[in-house]
């Protein structure tokens, strides 16, 4: 109840404190652990390190959350990576498609998202309303740098995409399919798309640990996050830890945040559909071009 009170108090002050005009810039410093399933008990822990080492560019990243107090703009800082980091094989295939980091645009009043994505060449604005977080307020509460933090626990669908659901393909093409270098005919196509359009990203009941400060009196935070009465300095979710390392309140220069606007329209499932239909025809035209099966 103390802490309780102690938030109100100091959302209240601190409101009063902010103007409409108000903005500010978080640094978040990401990482994500690598799970390598059943293919990882087959290598040793030197080849785990390797390939640990070869995705590090992936797994640990920094992004800026640009927010004023209804609208915010989320992107990865741009670096200049090491010669020969630009990663290979499914990760440069990934990436290559499209499918890396696009500034994410979050309106808090609207409660929605917009993202410019290019994908194969073609731009897509994915709109999509904000996930609903149910959050429960902790007794807990610990600094992080000049900010005192309460801890929420928060749960949300999860419908991000997965390569998962390709990888579950894998038993069921092969039952289809006798030889890989046969043609495939018009119905036969047509038979693997209308497959393809049920293999969707099941919406998943994800478990999300927050830490925020009512100091910042801003319901955001890094991705998709909002909802608390402060901003979210910490998030983990089940593989991924985001870390807020430095925040800058009030800038002279204050970045504009722009409504994206470019592409063709549709939602996240509708996007999440495209990637994964090309994402299983590049795995299936692998395969057959080596003579094997494989991701």
């Amino acid at each position: 109840m103390k802490n309780l009170l102690y938030i109100i108090f100091v959302f209240t002050i601190s409101t009063n404190l902010f103007s409409q005009e108000f903005q500010g810039k978080a640094y978040y410093q990401t990482k994500t652990t690598m799970n390598l399933g059943s293919w990882g008990s087959k290598m040793s822990e030197q080849q785990k390190n390797a390939m640990k080492d070869r995705m590090k560019g992936y797994l640990e990243k920094t992004f800026i959350l640009t927010f004023s107090k209804s609208e915010s703009m989320y992107k990865e800082e741009e670096r200049l990576d090491a010669p020969g980091s630009g990663g290979s094989g499914m990760g440069a295939m990934f990436m290559s498609a499209g499918s890396g980091n696009p500034e994410m645009y979050k309106n808090i009043k609207e409660k929605i998202y917009l993202q410019e994505n290019e994908f194969f060449g073609k731009k897509f604005l994915v709109n999509d309303k904000l996930p609903e977080f149910e959050w429960k307020m902790s007794g807990e509460q610990k600094q992080i740098g000049q900010y005192m933090c309460f801890k929420a626990v928060g749960t949300r669908n999860n419908n991000n995409f997965s390569w998962e659901s390709l990888r579950g393909q894998r038993n069921e093409k092969s039952k289809d399919s006798t030889n890989s270098d046969e043609k495939i005919s018009d119905v036969e196509i047509n038979k693997k798309a209308e497959k393809l359009k049920e293999i969707v990203v099941d919406a998943k009941i994800e478990t999300i640990i927050a830490w925020y400060t009512p100091q910042i009196p801003i319901s955001n935070g890094p991705e998709q996050s909002f909802g608390l009465p402060g901003l979210i300095l910490e998030l983990n979710t089940k593989n991924t830890t985001m870390l807020c390392t430095k925040i800058i309140l009030n800038p002279a220069k204050k970045d504009e945040i722009i409504r994206p606007t470019k592409g063709d329209v549709v939602n996240k499932k509708e996007y999440n559909d495209m990637v994964q239909f090309k994402m299983q025809e590049m795995r299936d035209n692998r395969g057959r071009g080596n003579g094997r099966r494989r991701f």
